[in-house]
Formats: C-alpha cells, structure tokens, sequence
C-alpha cells in the first residue's frame, strides 16, 4: 500500500511539473505573439511617415485628462474621456480595453481617419501606444452624438425640422468626400447616428472608423471576408454576396437607414426587438405614402412637409436591397438640390424580412467567419 501510494504521489507531482512547464511555454509563446503584433503596428505606424497624427506617450495623455477625470461616455470599446491638449484645446479620449487580440481596428482607426481632413468628418489629434495600452485623441464634440436627439421623446422640437435637414446633407458631404474626396478612398461600414457627433453649431462629423476600409479610388468594389457594421444599418451584400457586391454604395444604404430614423424619430430595429407586432419603419412609411398620410403620421405639416417628405423620399432611395438600384452619395446630394416632386416613389422593399434575418444570425459587429457563413445560410433560404 506504500509502495502504491507513493507511485501514485509521484505520478501527480509530475504531472502537475509538467503542467507548470506547459503553462509556462504557452505565456512565452503568446508574449511572443503579442510582441510580433506590436511590431507589426508599430512598423505600419511608422510607414504612414508624416502623414500619422501626433503620438503621445501613456502619461501624457493622462495628464490631458487629468488621470481620466470626467467621463463622456463608455461602450464595448472602451470609455471615453474630456480633456484639454496644452493649447488649450478641448478634446475627447477614447481608451481602449486592453487589447488580448490583435486590436486591428485601432491601427485601422489611425490609418484612416488620419488621412481625412473635412468640416464633416472628425479629427483625430493623435493617438497612445505603448503595449496595450491604447487610446485615440480626438476633436471633442459638445452636443454629443445623434442619436441622443433623434431618439429621444420629441426630436424634432430639440432641433427643428430644419436642422434635422443641414445635418442630414451635411453628413451625406462627408461621406462624399470620403468615398471620392481623399486619395484614398474609405468605405466606413458603421454609419449610424451613435457616431454622428455635433460640434457647438450641430454641424454633423461623421466619427468611428474601426471598421472602415481603405482602398484605391479606381476600384469599384471591395473584397472582404466576413460581415462587419451594426444590424438595422449594414447593407444586404455586406453579409451575403448574394445581393450583389460590397462598395460605397453600402454606406448609402446605411445613411439611408439614418434618414429615415430621423425622420421617424425611432430606432429601425424597434419593432423586431421590442414589439414584433409594430411595422417595421420603412413598410411602415411605405404604406403610409401608399394612403396619402405618411407624413400626418410623422407628425409633418405645413411648411415643413417639403423638408420631411425629401429626406423620406431620398432615404427609401438609398435603402433599396439590391445595391444597383441605390443611388451614389454624390447623387444623393443631387437629390437634395431637386424638388420632391420630381422624385419618383421608389419600388418597395422586403425590409423586414431581411432585418428578422439578420438579427437572429448577426452581432452589433460581427466580422468572424463563423458568423459569416450563418448569415449565408439564413440568406440563401429567405431567397429560396
């Protein structure tokens, strides 16, 4: 029984050595991988030559932000601070949690919006990397972000049926100098209005480029793999080639998406998550156009009714499923200088099965292949 015992003694003690020495060799490994990652970065930093924007060392940004006092806000990323550059100038920092995985989309954030420069589109002071520890400094924005005003209890009263309208063209020149503006061109994937933000005038900057992707200005289409965006937004061929294939016409469906949640004043996603009996916002303005009252039902009267009925007319433009159909964000602002009556009543759509569709199969940002290949599957049989 001894002898037995102590086998058995001596079995654990070296299994548990050699457990040790596994665990060991796997945090060598990983501290390996995270600094070849951080290398990486650092080396694509670098080739951005004069063109990167200003980088600050970890203490410095939390002197900006006085150790990260006065919080604006906080989401999956990250959370956001104000703070003040030694000029003077106000500004808003975003820190990231720390980074386990690759943290692509903070050097995409950097290489993109660092290459912009419009009155529509924020900008990026600078940025922190030293590890994991990240952070990205931006312009602050003193009334905050969109959707606080579009979805609260009476948006248009906050403000007005006419600014509603300069931000909506506003944010539709930004896009246009993204899309055909810089020497690069930049599909952003994610326009909604949580990041639309407002500068003291409530003049609109589109903001968030995590998930942007760059390409060259000749090319006419975009090679990905994966889904990326947030559901109620992203454009029917970003999750399924099917509809046809991913370009800047996917940010037109997303700002459409946009305009029409401005001109109702509800989340698009509302009625599949909260009450599935409620039309989905689109049927539903179909519908009401159909009656002759889809703008009484908006609450639209008077000398505002060319306003709203504009923006509807455009929005169900840019939503159309198949993207052949939507117009270009540069015709869109065309369409802003014509008439309502001169705009046809575009053929309608069947949003709210593809929305249903894509809430049961995606995340808020889904961009990994098993995801990918479940949205497929949804999509091919609702097209079945």
């Amino acid at each position: 029984m001894i002898s037995a015992a102590a086998t058995f003694l001596f079995a654990c003690i070296y299994a548990l050595i050699w457990h040790r020495k596994g665990e060991r060799i796997q945090f060598l490994l990983c501290k390996k991988t995270s600094s070849n990652t951080e290398k990486n970065y650092e080396a694509m930093i670098v080739s951005y030559g004069s063109l990167a924007p200003k980088r600050y060392m970890y203490s410095e940004v939390m002197k900006i932000t006085s150790s990260r006092n006065n919080q604006l806000g906080k989401g999956g990323y990250g959370v956001v601070f104000k703070g003040r550059l030694h000029d003077g100038r106000l500004v808003a920092v975003k820190f990231l949690h720390d980074c386990k995985g690759n943290g692509d989309e903070f050097v995409n954030e950097v290489m993109s919006i660092g290459r912009t420069s419009h009155v529509n589109v924020v900008s990026l002071f600078g940025f922190c990397l030293e590890g994991s520890k990240r952070a990205l400094i931006y312009e602050y924005m003193p009334n905050g972000s969109l959707d606080k005003y579009i979805y609260s209890e009476n948006p248009k009263e906050i403000l007005g049926w006419e600014r509603l309208y300069a931000i909506a063209v506003g944010i539709a020149h930004g896009l246009e100098y993204l899309h055909h503006g810089c020497n690069t061109r930049i599909v952003h994937f994610d326009i909604k209005p949580q990041n639309i933000l407002l500068d003291k005038d409530f003049s609109p900057k589109i903001a968030d480029f995590g998930l942007a992707k760059l390409c060259h200005a000749k090319e006419s289409k975009l090679s990905m793999t994966g889904a990326r965006g947030t559901i109620g937004f992203i454009a029917p061929e970003v999750h399924s080639r099917t509809f046809g294939v991913v370009s800047t016409k996917s940010d037109v469906y997303s700002y459409g998406m946009m305009l029409l949640e401005m001109v109702g004043g509800r989340r698009n996603v509302k009625s599949i998550v909260e009450n599935s009996s409620e039309k989905y916002f689109p049927d539903w303005i179909y519908d009401h156009f159909a009656q002759h009252d889809g703008l009484q039902a908006c609450e639209v009267t008077g000398e505002i009714e060319e306003i709203a009925r504009k923006m509807t007319l455009i929005g169900l433009w840019c939503v159309q499923i198949l993207p052949t159909y939507r117009p270009t964000i540069s015709k869109v602002l065309e369409m802003f200088e014509r008439s309502s009556d001169d705009m046809d009543m575009p053929p309608k759509q069947n949003f709210s099965g593809l929305l249903e569709n894509s809430a049961h199969n995606m995340n808020v940002q889904s961009s990994n292949s098993k995801r990918s290949e479940e949205i497929r599957h949804v999509n091919s049989r609702m097209l079945q």
